[in-house]
């Protein structure tokens, strides 16, 4: 992949708590509309390393470098970030006394200053894409929890990111649910080409939307992977006997 393409690049980070080492010399780049699986077993460090890429945990050293620039992680900095770095979170953290309509159109209008009307356009337009157009005046508690975690992801799509981080999006929900949630991300892969890194246990969906697989352990990745192989020829016995133990 050539340097002009490429939207994110990590070097060297580091990461503790206290005295708990939990990401050594992480190192890797995403590209413009590629899709990175976050993969491994629990306490391996994904979550917090999807955190660090935009500010949400603060990391000891390394350097993130974000369209060409060097971040400097300052809480405006990151403020102005997380307008082109978007993230849903297993938690869907919507507003429960504001409509589905007015926590999508929140970031847009007061952080960017578009118009009401400019906004609801697109908000509009992404709740049809979800299929919630009819519960744009609802509030959080009359939905279920698939619906939520659908505008959470509509919420961070109206401010028009960059780069889309996904944290175990279905994590806390009902299997049922899952798979409506699952093909919204698998058709912001396919058809919208959507840069994204995505954390998941679920293999399936991995599968079908990675382009290239982080695969980490103790906070190091241990392979990086185009998605295909690491499915059917994954270069470390680590990598392997985690895809034996999985379900899929």
């Amino acid at each position: 992949m050539q340097m002009a393409e490429q939207i994110l690049s990590v070097a060297h980070l580091e990461k503790s708590y206290q005295k708990r080492h939990v990401l050594h010399d992480i190192n890797f780049s995403i590209a413009k509309g590629e899709v990175v699986a976050l993969l491994g077993p629990s306490g391996s460090g994904k979550s917090t390393l999807i955190r660090c890429l935009n500010g949400l945990e603060e990391y000891q050293q390394g350097t993130l470098t974000f369209n060409g620039e060097e971040v400097t992680p300052t809480e405006k900095n990151w403020q102005q970030l997380r307008q082109k770095i978007g993230m849903v979170f297993q938690s869907y953290d919507l507003f429960p006394n504001l409509t589905v309509l007015d926590n999508i159109l929140l970031g847009p209008v007061k952080v960017q200053h578009q118009s009401r009307e400019e906004a609801k356009a697109t908000a509009e337009k992404l709740l049809d894409q979800v299929g919630l157009r009819e519960y744009e005046n609802s509030y959080p508690r009359q939905l279920s929890g698939g619906q939520k975690q659908r505008i959470a992801i509509v919420r961070a799509l109206a401010l028009n990111p960059e780069l889309m981080l996904f944290d175990e999006v279905t994590a806390s929900l009902d299997p049922e649910m899952v798979r409506g949630v699952l093909n919204i991300i698998t058709e912001l892969a396919q058809d919208s080409n959507m840069t994204m890194i995505v954390v998941t246990h679920e293999m399936n969906f991995a599968k079908q939307i990675a382009d290239r697989v982080l695969f980490l352990e103790d906070g190091k990745i241990l392979e990086q992977t185009p998605g295909k192989q690491f499915f059917e020829d994954p270069q470390t016995d680590r990598a392997k006997a985690f895809l034996e133990s999985m379900d899929f």
